[in-house]
Formats: structure tokens, C-alpha cells, sequence
């Protein structure tokens, strides 16, 4: 699941007719007006930190992702009980926010890229006193997965068009590296690892007989002395999966790995695991 980025502070964008609404508790509750404002704001094009963020579409309300302002269980298994699976889901606590346009502006200034993800459909939304819980996520049924061979695909071209051109992984620099070629057995290994993730509802580089990458990659046929392997949980889409991994130091290193010359990848769900969908990315050099 994708951490929480604070960003930078932005000026307020506050239309007219978006005070009015949100001045006027008479016509809608706390909840949706909140939900009001933050509609508003996906709707047009926005800054969110140094970057231009495109219009997407508006969040659904959804009671069963309103979960209790003091909960800290395990946030997919409390929505998968209320019924809904997640796919992609994360979740922002408020403080000392008395109304729903001071919450409006503590979610703008400090969750801009959350508000504007368009990964995420729904919304669910609690408030005590002046407390206040987001949840917002895409059902896992409507996640833009594809088949195997379509998302292996995706995230093939998706990891050479970002080894195209330099990038900052934490405190590394690398510079732009040659395209990877896909690998079947990579591929292979990649599968049965996502696949045994799912169905025995684990997440680890190690397996539970405490097989490696390199244990599965060898017993997949691939003959390279090298191999490197991100992996990711609860992903709705290919472009989700590499945004986390890109977004992470170490995983986005092995990306941008210059002596990694093959890659394989898939991913397997299982809508009775904790994180219901697994996705896996192996690397290979001769």
C-alpha cells in the first residue's frame, strides 16, 4: 500500500460557489459536503506540489468505507467484513478540523496527490467532534488488471520507459539504462511467487519453505549468476504496482539496476487474502 506523502503548502483555491456550499450546513451534512469540496477539486486541473495534476473523475461516497475515527485494526480486513474488497485503498486521519471546509483545506495542503489520484473511486468518511478519517479506494472487482499476459505487458513497457531517462532513487543517482527483454522463466517464477503470496496470504521475499528469488528463478530454468526482485500488495493496476515501486528507494534502484539485462512479471489475486492482490517483478543478469 502506498505511504502517505505530506507535500508542499498551496495557495488556497477556494471558487465561490464552493464557500457557499460549504457555509451552509442546512442542505448537506458534514460528510458530504466535505465530499462536495474534494469533488470540486478533482474535477479541474490542479498543482499539487511542483507538478500539474490532470482533472479525473469524482469519488463515490461509500458507507462501508466510513469506518470509526479511532479505528487501528487492519484496514483491509475491516472492509473486506463491512463488504467491500479493496483494491487499491489508503486511508488519512485529520485532526482539530472543526468543520468540513477546515478539513478541506488540511486535505488539500497536506494530501494533495491522495485527492487527486485517479487510482482511487471511492471515498468513505467519518467525523467525531474534530476528528476526521478518510478512507478512499477502487474495489478490487473494477481494478484495471487485465489478463497475465496484458499486465506482464504493461509493466514490461513500464519499466523500460522509466530506465529511459535519469532518476533519483532516495539518495542515488542513476543515469538512463538499456531496455530489459522479457524472460519466460523469469516471468515463470514471478507468477508462482505472486500466485503463492495470494493463495497462502503472505507478504515476503521468502516463501513459506523458505525458498529466495534466486531458489525460484533457478528452479523456473533462468541460468543468469544474477537476479533482483521487487514486490508489491493491494496494486489495483500495472501502473499503480510500478508507482509504488518507483516511489521506494531500494525497489526503484533495482529498476534502474544498469547490469540487469531481463525482467519478468505478473501478479495473482485472491479476494480471501489480507492484501487480495500480489504482484511480483523479477530481474535477471547474465
Amino acid at each position: 500500500m502506498r505511504p502517505i506523502v505530506r507535500t508542499l503548502r498551496l495557495l488556497p483555491l477556494f471558487p465561490a460557489a464552493l464557500i457557499s456550499l460549504l457555509a451552509n450546513p442546512v442542505h448537506a451534512g458534514d460528510e458530504r459536503q466535505l465530499l462536495a469540496a474534494i469533488n470540486d477539486y478533482r474535477t479541474h486541473n490542479q498543482r499539487c506540489g511542483w507538478r500539474s495534476v490532470q482533472a479525473t473523475s469524482p469519488l463515490v461516497l461509500k458507507s462501508n468505507l466510513a469506518l470509526p475515527v479511532g479505528y487501528s485494526g487492519e484496514l483491509r480486513r475491516r472492509l473486506r467484513e463491512a463488504g467491500y474488497q479493496a483494491g487499491e485503498v489508503r486511508s488519512i486521519s485529520l485532526s482539530r478540523a472543526r468543520d468540513a471546509r477546515a478539513a478541506f483545506n488540511m486535505l488539500r495542503d497536506d494530501y494533495c496527490a491522495d485527492l487527486l489520484d485517479s487510482q482511487v473511486s471511492d471515498i468513505g468518511i467519518s467525523r467525531n467532534g474534530n476528528q476526521w478519517r478518510l478512507v478512499l479506494s477502487r474495489p478490487l472487482a473494477s481494478a484495471q488488471l487485465g489478463d497475465a499476459r496484458s499486465a506482464g505487458q504493461a509493466l514490461l513497457a513500464q519499466v523500460n520507459a522509466a530506465r529511459a531517462k535519469p532518476r533519483q532513487c532516495g539518495s542515488k543517482r542513476f543515469g538512463a539504462a538499456r531496455a530489459l527483454t522479457w524472460s519466460t522463466a523469469l516471468g515463470k517464477a514471478a507468477q508462482q511467487h505472486s500466485r503463492s503470496m495470494a493463495n497462502r496470504d503472505y507478504f515476503s521475499h521468502n516463501g513459506p519453505d523458505g525458498d529466495s528469488p534466486f531458489d525460484r528463478a533457478r528452479a523456473a530454468g533462468f541460468k543468469g549468476r544474477q537476479v533482483g526482485e521487487n514486490i508489491a500488495a493491494g496494486q489495483g493496476s500495472p501502473r499503480a504496482a510500478m508507482d509504488s515501486w518507483l516511489a521506494s528507494p531500494g525497489h526503484c534502484a533495482n529498476l534502474m539496476n544498469p547490469r540487469f539485462t531481463q525482467v519478468g512479471a505478473a501478479y495473482a489475486s485472491q479476494t480471501h487474502s489480507e492484501n487480495g492482490i500480489y504482484w511480483t517483478m523479477m530481474f535477471g543478469a547474465p
